[in-house]
């Protein structure tokens, strides 16, 4: 009899076992992104999605077995689609820094800088010349934050400024830049080199105005998911994945830092 019980006991748990992975396995992972936010994520004229957070979101989905769905969104509506439900996390060069306590934090996986972008012969030098200036900022930023910030960040510089032109996307503000809209763009290094690697006569200015890291935002709690996530990333980084997929990002590469 003890026999019989132990060997249903054992089938149950293996039963339970293997259901749970099948299930795991077939989950639908919905990544939410910026769908304006090149070279990390971004719609192109077909409707398709592209960048390199989608391309390591889609080798995670890959390697875990699950079905990758790809939810864009304006970045301001972030919080709105995660605390919905819409999406799994926050995966679109997301910035830790400041927001260590707001989310379910992964690993950080790219380094960054917050400069000035200006055009060459602006005859802007230095970030003491922005004074009087009209600066462009995407809203819900990095960037943003630290020149609302007077305490920790670049608030007391953006006082100096003649005007704040706050944008909804940063090509948005690029192009307001090529028409002499604004007079300087406030931009992450890496999403500054993917726009002016399309169009000449534009630089950064020396002087950086912070640094930060990159990591993917989960809900506060979700540490089961968070975990996964960063199974897969050590993964991929063992195996040449996630230095495959940064090698076809030129601006993003050299700041890539996991594994290093």
């Amino acid at each position: 009899m003890k026999k019989i019980i132990t060997l249903m006991l054992v089938a149950a748990l293996v039963l339970g076992l293997a259901g749970c992975s099948k299930s795991d396995e077939g989950r639908t992972f919905k990544h939410g992104f910026d769908l304006d936010f090149p070279p990390y994520s971004h719609l192109d004229d077909d409707g398709s999605v592209s960048g390199f957070d989608v391309e390591l979101a889609k080798a995670v989905c890959e390697y875990l077995g699950w079905k990758y769905e790809p939810v864009p969104f304006n970045w301001d509506a972030k919080d709105a689609e995660l605390n919905a439900g819409s999406c799994d996390c926050i995966w679109s060069g997301f910035t830790i820094n400041g927001r260590e306590d707001d989310y379910c934090w992964s690993k950080a996986y790219s380094d960054n800088t917050q400069m000035i972008m200006v055009a060459e012969n602006s005859g802007i030098k230095t970030l003491a010349d922005l004074a009087g200036k009209i600066v462009g900022v995407q809203t819900a930023t990095a960037a943003y934050d630290l020149l609302q910030d007077s305490e920790e960040g670049q608030g007391k510089l953006a006082a100096t400024f003649e005007k704040l032109d706050v944008y909804e996307t940063y090509t948005i503000a690029f192009n307001d830049l090529k028409a002499g809209a604004i007079d300087a763009i406030a931009i992450d290094v890496t999403s500054g080199k993917y726009l002016m690697s399309n169009a000449s006569g534009y630089k950064f200015l020396d002087e950086a105005l912070g640094s930060e890291q990159y990591g993917i935002g989960f809900r506060k709690g979700d540490t089961e998911l968070r975990d996964k996530v960063n199974e897969a990333l050590d993964a991929l980084v063992k195996n040449g994945t996630y230095d495959k997929i940064g090698q076809k990002y030129p601006e993003i590469y050299n700041f890539l830092c996991l594994g290093k």
